[in-house]
């Protein structure tokens, strides 16, 4: 899952300044997962923008959607009747949810309200850890069914750099050394020597560093044919 987290109302309310009119579009997808910008996140940044305009002087007038998802050009296309009737909309998307939109809606000016910030799950109510950092060729299998890669602050891929300490993260006290859980997974499965080996060099050319990425599905793209 992809997890965000919303933009104060201070940095919201400078992006749309100048504009009267403006549209707050939800997504239904992964923001509304984390409880960041669903029906509900949607519907208290409007009071919340009302109130602070209202209170300036200068009344906002905001009209409330949510999509399905806004990474799907699918859904993003029930917008085509309505979207230049605003100044601006706030996507509540993750990162991708205003590229789409500014894609398909050359002419409207759209503004992200909130920060993506990694891939992860939920580890209790109200609490969401990264787990995975999307380099393109998973191996964890490797590692326990644990990513070094994602969950070590320095992605170290052949054992626990010398600050770790007690099973903690010297760079975050508040993090578990994954090397360390990861260590003590295999001894207690009694196959620590999978860590013994030498791996070579990992391809990083599926990662990020190779720049944007797709992924095709053949079946799917002929299909449409």
């Amino acid at each position: 899952m992809i997890v965000a987290d919303r933009k104060s109302l201070e940095e919201i309310l400078a992006m749309v300044a100048d504009n009267n009119k403006i549209l707050i579009l939800g997504c239904k997808g992964c923001v509304t997962v984390c409880n960041v910008g669903g029906l509900k996140e949607v519907e208290i940044l409007t009071s919340s923008m009302k109130i602070a305009r209202k209170k300036s002087g200068n009344p906002l007038d905001i009209d409330m959607k949510v999509l399905e998802r806004q990474c799907d050009t699918e859904y993003v296309a029930e917008l085509s009747e309505s979207v230049n009737d605003y100044d601006a909309v706030i996507s509540m998307a993750c990162g991708v949810g205003p590229q789409f939109l500014s894609e398909m809606y050359k002419d409207q000016l759209f503004y992200p309200g909130v920060n993506t910030t990694f891939f992860g799950g939920a580890t209790q109510h109200g609490v969401w850890e990264e787990r995975c950092a999307g380099c393109g060729t998973c191996g964890i299998h490797m590692f326990g069914g644990l990513c070094p890669i994602a969950r070590c602050a320095k992605s170290l891929l052949h054992g626990p750099c010398g600050g770790s300490s007690k099973g903690i993260c010297e760079v975050n006290p508040d993090t578990e050394c994954i090397w360390d859980s990861i260590v003590r997974k295999k001894m207690e499965a009694g196959q620590l020597e999978d860590l013994m080996g030498v791996r070579g060099l990992k391809d990083w050319t599926t990662a990020r560093d190779g720049g944007p990425r797709r992924s095709i599905r053949e079946e799917l793209v002929q299909g449409n044919i």
